[in-house]
């Protein structure tokens, strides 16, 4: 259903936690981002994330990971992981241009800001998204390893005990 991939992610009374917090929020209540582990453009989008995630709100893993595979399980995602970022909240399953949206939208200022383009209707949002994706290897490249995290950053990733 188009409406669950592509809905405008709202926010509860839980998503207000104190503008100083560091602490990563409860695993069954924190966003959970699902990236191409493989790829530079989706490691400087997480490094992204992380710089403008004062609350530290999102939780991430590898797309390729034990636990990115388990989440994807979980929410009842099946078949070929997606050539895509994936973000799973509140039962929710979002991928391409609207994973991208949400995810802005939890960020600091100005970055939520970005929620105008929800206006853009989705299927031109994600021919956007999908032209980038299908080049981003050749302009961006590949990673020779996986990035591990600082220790301060390692309870946000769901797959750090994999990134040894």
């Amino acid at each position: 259903d188009h409406r669950d991939l592509h809905s405008f992610p709202t926010r509860r009374s839980s998503d207000l936690v104190a503008a100083d917090s560091t602490a990563p929020r409860p695993e069954a209540d924190a966003p959970l981002v699902l990236f191409d582990g493989d790829c530079n453009l989706c490691h400087g989008a997480v490094q992204f994330v992380l710089r403008r995630d004062p609350r530290a709100r999102f939780r991430f893993a590898s797309l390729q990971s034990e636990a990115g595979r388990a989440a994807l399980a979980r929410a009842g995602f099946e078949g070929e992981l997606p050539d895509s970022v994936v973000l799973l909240h509140e039962g929710r399953v979002r991928t391409r241009s609207t994973a991208a949206l949400a995810i802005a939208r939890g960020l600091r200022f100005p970055w939520p800001l970005v929620s105008v383009l929800w206006l853009v209707p989705y299927p031109l949002r994600d021919f956007v998204y999908d032209w980038i994706a299908k080049r981003r290897f050749r302009w961006f490249g590949r990673r020779d390893s996986c990035w591990v995290p600082t220790p301060a950053l390692r309870a946000r990733f769901v797959d750090a005990d994999e990134r040894r």
